[in-house]
């Protein structure tokens, strides 16, 4: 058997669908996405609760932290980079 490790983090690009653009907060200062669209996006968990969020590469966001709730997207696509 081998004890080859895989690399952290695995080397995928998942994409997502938006399903859910509304409510943007008064203070969001950056990119939001559009219902619809696909993104390439990142799961990553919160430092202090540990839950998934959705990190779209490429967006810029300043203000809060350029991160979107989990609901608000739908995996479509995992592409494996070897």
């Amino acid at each position: 058997m081998s004890k080859t490790q895989l690399p952290v983090p695995l080397p995928l690009q998942q994409f997502a669908r938006c399903v859910d653009a509304t409510r943007r907060p008064v203070d969001h200062i950056g990119d939001w996405p559009t219902s619809g669209r696909v993104y390439p996006i990142q799961m990553r968990r919160h430092a202090h609760t540990g839950e998934l969020q959705v990190h779209v590469l490429g967006f810029y966001a300043e203000q809060p932290y350029g991160a979107f709730a989990k609901h608000r997207f739908e995996p479509v696509a995992q592409v494996w980079l070897n």
